[in-house]
């Protein structure tokens, strides 16, 4: 997605490919177009974790796991809590970061930074809120075919590899 006019003194942009950097030929800003960046956990509770069914587009009916967009200047872990807490009515204890994932989001396809954590549940009732249509756990040897988001594919196997090497170090 290209702006139109510079956010800084209003000048109209050069347009250019769709997620070109562009710089003011008025004041020279530049205007980068970043990869927005979400922030999610797994939860788990009895060897199951914790998925959510999209309530909203895009991929809506489909399975993802919660968390959503960070608001301006939150921290990726004060996120992942709030979108907990919103989506399923649960507190969480963030024990360890998963892993960081590219993808893209919606028809616009914008860039996303999908950062992800484990986590465990503090206190709360289990409750479908916010744009969730139904919450659902999930043994990992049966989760569902298709996720809402390419990059939960590489998040799920790099997590089931994790919980192979930790049964093999204890043994």
């Amino acid at each position: 997605m290209q702006y139109k006019f510079c956010v800084n003194c209003g000048a109209p942009l050069e347009q250019g490919g769709a997620f070109e950097q562009q710089q003011c030929a008025r004041c020279n800003a530049w205007h980068y177009h970043n990869s927005k960046p979400t922030a999610s956990a797994v939860v788990f509770k009895n060897g199951c974790v914790l998925l959510a069914q999209r309530g909203v587009e895009p991929f809506k009916g489909y399975w993802d796991v919660p968390g959503g967009f960070l608001e301006a200047g939150e921290l990726p872990e004060a996120g992942a809590r709030r979108e907990l807490l919103e989506e399923t009515g649960l507190e969480i204890h963030i024990t360890d970061l998963l892993g960081i994932y590219m993808d893209t989001y919606g028809e616009g396809n914008y860039y996303t930074l999908n950062i992800y954590f484990i986590a465990d549940v503090v206190r709360g009732e289990l409750r479908v809120m916010d744009d969730v249509s139904a919450l659902e756990w999930f043994a990992l040897d049966a989760l569902p075919n298709e996720f809402a988001f390419q990059h939960q594919h590489a998040m799920f196997a790099d997590l089931k590899k994790r919980i192979r090497s930790a049964e093999r170090e204890r043994g």
